[in-house]
């Protein structure tokens, strides 16, 4: 018993630096104070770091709104609240008409159709991403955010083929499934996800603008999925057995057998050829 209170007191030390009171009124407590419960809030502290910065959340948001700006600004608009003609044309819109192009698969995630649509996006994955990748690495965090992404607009361009996609809403949804996974298998605490809930209304409310515009909830869904799948493959390393776990495999199956056959119907049987 002894050696076990030594060992405690031993990990406690070496965790202390980690807890500073620097940290804790730092940027990442402000952030993550809005969905872990205050219970859980330490433990996950211990494994944040602001070494790295979070670089490719806070890249990403710079580079959609740069181009944001560019279609405001330099493109002929009558106003700001929505974009219009320049938008619809851009070589960056995810196009069916033009799928053969194929980084509009992509690259739509940059382009926004108004100031409530983009302002929305970038702070809900500022608030979900920033947290993440302080917890996690960044590459991670970039890798789930694109898979959400390409998941959007494949999904989009399956279920609702005819429909022309602006906007990053699939990767912040699949910023979202990730955050969502991350804390129920993280912590087994199903508390944890009326914290994540919370998000989720949020970008709800928040995003009620742009319901008034022509939405694509499946590329929104398609976004989600990908984040728990994906999500769980890259966001559930604290466990370092899981290689050996099934699911873990049967998330990256089920996203390759998605691409796949997205890709097949892509060329073969979408309506939009």
């Amino acid at each position: 018993m002894g050696d076990i209170d030594y060992e405690e007191a031993e990990q406690e030390d070496n965790n202390e630096p980690e807890l500073d009171q620097g940290k804790e009124t730092g940027c990442f407590r402000k952030f993550q104070n809005m969905i872990i419960p205050p219970e859980f809030r330490d433990r996950y502290m211990q494994r944040a770091n602001c070494c790295p910065p979070p670089i490719f959340i806070i890249g990403i948001s710079i580079a959609e709104l740069a181009v944001f700006i560019y279609y405001a600004v330099w493109k002929p608009h009558k106003q700001w609240v929505t974009l219009d003609q320049s938008l619809w044309k851009s070589p960056l819109t995810y196009d069916p008409a033009k799928r053969q192009e194929a980084w509009r698969f992509f690259s739509y995630m940059f382009v926004h159709a108004g100031v409530g649509h983009i302002f929305c996006n970038l702070v809900m994955q500022l608030l979900l991403g920033i947290p993440l990748e302080m917890v996690h690495k960044g590459h991670e965090v970039g890798f789930v955010y694109l898979a959400g992404v390409l998941a959007g607009s494949l999904a989009s361009s399956i279920f609702d083929p005819l429909t022309v996609l602006v906007g990053a809403s699939g990767g912040v949804y699949a910023l979202y499934g990730g955050y969502f996974i991350n804390a129920v298998v993280n912590f087994k605490q199903m508390k944890l996800i009326f914290g994540v809930a919370r998000i989720l209304a949020i970008v709800s409310i928040g995003r009620f603008p742009s319901i008034l515009l022509s939405v694509s909830f499946v590329a929104h869904l398609g976004g989600i999925v990908a984040g728990l799948t994906i999500g769980y493959v890259f966001f559930i390393n604290f466990n370092t057995k899981l290689c050996k776990n099934p699911l873990f495999w049967i998330c990256i199956l089920g996203y390759a057998v998605f691409i796949i056959f997205a890709v097949f119907f892509n060329i073969f049987i979408s309506p939009a050829s």
